[in-house]
């Protein structure tokens, strides 16, 4: 069975998306802050985590801050803000998703469902990679078995829409991909995203490779039409 973390200092969110989650064959781990589930979650790793933003001791967001120093969990972010601010920012260090306050429950599963299936590619790696699903673009190396990217020889480490995004570049270098083409790569039909979170992955995207290497140009912007991939 999938475990889901559930971080959240509201009780009866807590136990209510905490059941629906059950319902459908989901183990859950619940906390009811952030700094609780920052050990829970070193000391028994789930497949996926569901973090409430504003909590007592650790919001969500220096609880992703710490996860992301050593892990990509897939990471769903609950928010009851309005400000996109704090949704740019989150998918800025790395939030697969965003599900605003009030929600409903089935909409947060169906979510949650979504991001599981797009991280099932880390899972069953074969003992030797199949050589079909490995990219080599100069100094990028994609292996979509185990999950794993790098740059000249340099380890990467994305999240699973990270991944699926940079992939749909790399297997058409040269060749312009629209946020729309970018939206259908990395996320299901029926999770709707705009225009601006691909744009945050993409300012992820490059910020993590500029750290590898700091002359790293391989996304290129084609302002009103989109991105591209280019060798280097």
């Amino acid at each position: 069975m999938p475990t889901v973390a559930l971080v959240d200092d509201d009780r009866n969110i807590l136990t209510s998306v905490g059941m629906a989650l059950e319902a459908e064959g989901y183990t859950v781990q619940k906390y009811n802050d952030g700094a609780a589930a920052l050990q829970g979650l070193q000391d028994n790793p789930p497949d996926m985590a569901i973090f409430d933003i504003k909590m007592p001791r650790m919001d969500g967001m220096e609880l992703l801050r710490r996860i992301r120093q050593k892990s990509d969990l897939p990471v769903i972010f609950l928010t009851s803000k309005d400000d996109e601010i704090d949704e740019l920012f989150g998918l800025k260090m790395g939030a697969d998703d965003f599900v605003k306050k009030p929600f409903s429950q089935r909409l947060l599963v169906e979510r949650v469902k979504a991001v599981m299936r797009r991280a099932t590619s880390r899972e069953g790696a074969p003992a030797t990679p199949d050589q079909s699903k490995i990219i080599e673009r100069g100094k990028l190396v994609m292996d979509s078995d185990r999950h794993a990217c790098t740059w000249a020889g340099q380890p990467v480490t994305l999240t699973v829409t990270e991944f699926l995004i940079l992939q749909a570049l790399a297997l058409r270098p040269g060749i312009v991909k629209s946020r729309d083409a970018l939206m259908d790569a990395a996320y299901d039909d029926q999770v709707y995203v705009d225009d601006r979170t691909i744009d945050s992955h993409i300012k992820r995207l490059r910020k993590k490779f500029s750290q590898v290497d700091e002359t790293f140009e391989g996304i290129e912007t084609l302002y009103g039409v989109g991105y591209r991939f280019k060798e280097q």
